[in-house]
């Protein structure tokens, strides 16, 4: 039986541009083709590894004409819109107390105050009382698709792996779960919604 729930956040709730980081390279003087180096960076970062600051100075390597803060606005710029009836949708789920439900989603320290910001004070704090647990990958030093986060998630809140289903529109975390026992939706942005939950359940 079905009594857990673990959602992602990231174009599962609010729309993302993953690819504006990649179009404002050459506008400020970088090179679109990067090494591995830079995506070991972004990971280090979504643990918490390294600092706001140390994470900016190191991006001047990709964008040498762009200032710090010019970086800072080009990697929340990634962060669109979250629409109300997402959050109607949560809300209701949560109020109906059918299943216990968790968010896990890779993030950073500077995402998450810009989210704040875009919703506004009082739909962020909805949107997170919805969750009995709000995991944020910078704050518990563990990013998906590592097997480690799924089972602080279980293990942190007495859950079973047969009784849990996951949501991630990335595919590659959906497969690590499922290795575990997890039930997933790898959902396909631009196609589903996460409101069409209940057929997937």
């Amino acid at each position: 039986m079905l009594r857990n729930i673990i959602f992602d956040f990231g174009d599962i709730f609010i729309n993302l541009d993953k690819k504006v980081i990649f179009r404002e390279i050459e506008k400020f003087g970088g090179n679109p083709n990067l090494g591995p180096e830079m995506f070991a960076l972004n990971n280090s970062y979504e643990v918490g590894a390294i600092s706001s600051d140390e994470f900016v100075a190191s991006l001047a390597t990709v964008y040498p004409k762009a200032t710090p803060l010019e970086i800072t606005h080009i990697w929340n710029s990634m962060l669109l819109d979250f629409p109300d009836y997402r959050l109607d949708f949560i809300e209701d789920l949560a109020k109906r107390a059918q299943y216990r439900l968790f968010l896990l989603s890779n993030t950073n320290a500077l995402h998450i105050p810009h989210v704040e910001q875009k919703m506004g004070s009082e739909k962020y704090k909805r949107f997170k009382n919805s969750f009995e647990q709000f995991y944020l990958s910078h704050e518990i030093h563990l990013r998906k698709p590592n097997a480690e986060i799924y089972r602080f998630v279980l293990e942190q809140n007495g859950l079973k792996a047969e009784e849990t289903f996951f949501v991630d529109d990335t595919k590659e975390n959906t497969d690590a779960a499922q290795k575990l026992g997890i039930q997933c939706w790898n959902l396909q942005v631009g196609i589903d919604d996460i409101v069409q939950l209940k057929d997937r359940l």
